[in-house]
């Protein structure tokens, strides 16, 4: 790998420009839902019920995961705005405070699954899945740091506009996946055959050596010693409070987002073993759908932090229309070709045909959720681009207690179809979207948004 020689770090806003950073990133992504397709689709051939506990043992997971996903997003925004504002010289004191950071919420996080989850899931879960999902939990969150210190050194490498290296971690973390998945659930080449509990270690195995690829390539590229990273671990009080100040509310939204997600799952377990496996399968085709919208949502946070940091707040919003554009384009593509072709879809997680029968209703509902997401999802992640994170912590309460209510009724009081169930994500893409839009054209940020000091 050659040396990075970037020198400008300023973003212009082009379709180019949008694409030379997206796309990067969608590849990136594309890696890890593949991950989790091959993931799924193992434990469906392993037996039905593999499939669904992995539902809410995965939704668990996700909910500590995309908190540090919005760690990540935090950093990603701080090192966009002193790129913006020509100060590259402090990436090495961001990174390493980030590190901190996120090492520091990984061992929270891992104390909690082990001590609390279990008093918290007993008397909400399904207790003749309990201890099975519970186990693969207490392996499983083993992964964390390796994915916080990873997720870290993705943001730094698509804020400095390196996001074309990101695809190399993510091949190797895929697949070690891939094939210790195989290995450890059915107990192939001499392995033991674990089942279950085969998948947690697989993913921790995947996520370190994911973990190690990123600071490798950080270090072949150059970039280490372009920008004097990892010569200094001393704590710096104002940078790790400028961070915390971005990223607690950040983390804090997606958790909440995910544990209203993991509410739904649980309500579903008493529809049955077929709907768990249905909503799990949803659930990654939101991963594959959502591969263009996040990555489009992470260009437009770093896009709009570093116009920030330029000065050039009036051409953000051109920014942000310009990337919804191609956001939804995308998302309209797999969209269709998902209806087109829900059978054969189904058909990769399970050979039963009252699975897949029973599935194209909710894939149709589910998908005019992707379209809003892939929409909506942009303008959050510009409003999370101004450092305005107590406003996308606000919006994302608001929608959370609507989606809980409408879900609640629909699920508890009034159950019609599995489908109409999933029309709750309808009505959280929904105030998502008005929100966030009304605030970005309200002009409201322009005034709290300062450069960089």
């Amino acid at each position: 790998m050659e040396a990075v020689a970037h020198t400008d770090l300023r973003v212009r806003v082009s379709y180019r420009q949008i694409l030379s950073m997206s796309l990067p990133i969608t590849l990136a992504i594309l890696i890890p839902q593949i991950n989790l397709l091959v993931n799924s689709m193992f434990l469906g051939h392993y037996s039905e019920e593999a499939l669904g506990n992995a539902g809410v043992t995965g939704v668990f997971y996700l909910i500590f995961a995309v908190s540090g996903h919005g760690l990540s997003n935090a950093m990603q925004s701080v090192f966009s705005r002193y790129a913006g504002s020509g100060k590259p010289e402090f990436f090495a004191t961001i990174l390493t405070q980030g590190i901190r950071i996120s090492l520091l919420f990984a061992g929270v996080f891992m104390l909690f699954t082990w001590l609390i989850a279990p008093l918290i899931l007993r008397e909400i879960a399904d207790p003749a899945a309990f201890p099975a999902e519970m186990r693969f939990l207490n392996i499983r969150i083993v992964g964390l740091p390796f994915l916080f210190l990873f997720q870290l050194g993705n943001a730094f490498l698509i804020a400095t506009l390196n996001s074309r290296f990101l695809i190399i971690a993510f091949v190797i973390e895929a697949a070690f996946n891939i094939l210790f998945d195989y290995l450890l659930i059915f107990g192939k080449a001499g392995m033991p055959a674990l089942g279950f509990q085969g998948a947690a270690w697989a993913s921790i195995i995947a996520e370190c050596s994911g973990m190690i690829a990123v600071f490798v390539v950080i270090l072949m590229t150059g970039l280490k010693k372009k920008y004097r990273l990892f010569e200094s671990f001393i704590y710096n009080a104002v940078v790790l409070r400028q961070i915390l100040q971005i990223a607690i509310p950040l983390m804090l939204q997606y958790m909440l987002s995910l544990t209203t997600w993991l509410v739904f799952f649980l309500m579903i377990e008493v529809r049955g073993t077929m709907a768990k496996a249905i909503s799990n399968t949803m659930r990654n085709v939101f991963g594959i759908a959502g591969i263009f919208t996040w990555a489009f949502s992470g260009t437009c946070n770093t896009m709009v932090s570093n116009l920030i940091g330029q000065g050039k707040k009036k051409i953000v919003l051109l920014a942000v229309q310009k990337i919804t554009l191609l956001s939804f384009g995308c998302c309209l593509i797999i969209v269709v070709l998902l209806n087109i072709f829900p059978d054969y879809f189904f058909r990769l997680f399970s050979n039963e045909t009252a699975f897949w029968e029973n599935g194209v209703p909710v894939i149709r509902m589910v998908s005019a959720g992707m379209l809003l997401m892939s929409v909506s999802n942009v303008w959050l992640n510009a409003l999370t681009g101004t450092s305005q994170t107590r406003i996308n912590l606000f919006i994302e309460i608001l929608a959370i207690m609507l989606y809980l209510i409408y879900t609640w009724y629909f699920m508890h009081l009034h159950y019609v179809s599995l489908a109409m169930a999933w029309s709750n994500e309808l009505i959280y893409w929904g105030v998502i979207l008005v929100a966030s839009m009304w605030f970005m054209r309200s002009g409201r940020w322009k005034s709290a948004a300062q450069p960089t000091a």
